[in-house]
């Protein structure tokens, strides 16, 4: 299997006072302890099944269950719990992963895989796989040759793009397949702000761009009454590489700006697993790889 690289946000088990006693769930570890989840899952105590269920999703997609990857760490959860008395021995799982279960899905961007994880419809962590490398067939256009790279670059690009390394755009297209079903929130826009403000090498993202329908989005979804009516990242940053309309390789200066002003926009000064700061990190990482 391919290097891979973790990006995952994870919080550290909280601490339980007083002494575990089995059957009343005290001291269980919850899914809200180990990862940055909300509403029914986060107070759902890890099960065994649970953790089978991911691990089999993992060796679907990756081949093997990673290291340090999310059924490892639902795993050790889980036994636990188990010792504790506060889950089922059997092959019982939580409400949660039974009713919402679990998945592992892989988005396709230059030079690497992006996979993501998920219970019950909340992702979990996110990795990125490198690709092998392989010969790519250049396709030529009617007007002499043209590859549709090139193309692309002749179109307008800031700073240097070799063709092996990812984009700021590319990664935000990462993010529509990680979470682009999660509503925009004010945190993803201050993001997207910083995102854009680096590919176009201003001091902040111009009017009208990216960041601008990203701030309308956040702000009407903090009205919005249903989440059916909420405007999701999918739809704010789908064909980001053409609506940026200029671009550059992203390095870890890009990314820690970018992490910085996700994190410093969000109530619980945390980064969205699988959002617009893990995509472009995860990115920066790949890329200081291939230098």
């Amino acid at each position: 299997m391919t290097s891979q690289e973790e990006q995952q946000q994870r919080r550290q088990p909280a601490e339980h006072d007083g002494q575990d006693r089995p059957g009343d769930g005290a001291g269980a570890v919850r899914y809200g302890d180990v990862f940055t989840v909300k509403g029914d899952l986060a107070t759902a105590p890890v099960a065994a099944q649970d953790a089978a269920m991911m691990q089999a999703a993992e060796s679907a997609v990756l081949g093997e269950a990673p290291r340090g990857g999310a059924a490892a760490v639902m795993q050790s959860a889980a036994r636990r719990n188990e010792r504790l008395g506060v889950v089922p021995r059997d092959d019982e799982a939580t409400d949660a992963a039974a009713e919402g279960g679990v998945a592992v899905t892989e988005a396709r961007v230059p030079g690497c895989r992006v996979i993501t994880e998920f219970v019950a419809d909340q992702p979990v962590g996110q990795y990125i796989a490198a690709e092998e490398e392989e010969e790519e067939e250049e396709e030529e256009d009617t007007t002499g040759g043209v590859t549709a790279t090139a193309a692309r670059q002749d179109g307008g690009v800031h700073g240097v793009l070799d063709g092996n390394k990812i984009t700021i755009g590319e990664a935000l297209e990462a993010t529509v397949f990680s979470a682009g079903d999660q509503p925009v929130e004010a945190s993803d826009a201050a993001a997207i702000a910083a995102a854009e403000a680096r590919a176009t090498g201003l001091d902040e993202a111009p009017p009208g761009g990216l960041a601008a329908q990203a701030r309308a989005a956040a702000d009407a979804n903090a009205q919005a009454e249903r989440e059916a009516d909420k405007t999701t990242l999918r739809q704010v940053l789908a064909n980001a590489t053409v609506r940026l309309g200029v671009d550059k390789e992203v390095e870890r200066e890009d990314a820690a700006r970018v992490v910085g002003a996700e994190v410093r926009s969000d109530p619980d000064a945390t980064a969205r697993p699988g959002g617009v700061g893990a995509s472009v990190a995860a990115a920066a990482r790949l890329n200081r790889g291939r230098q």
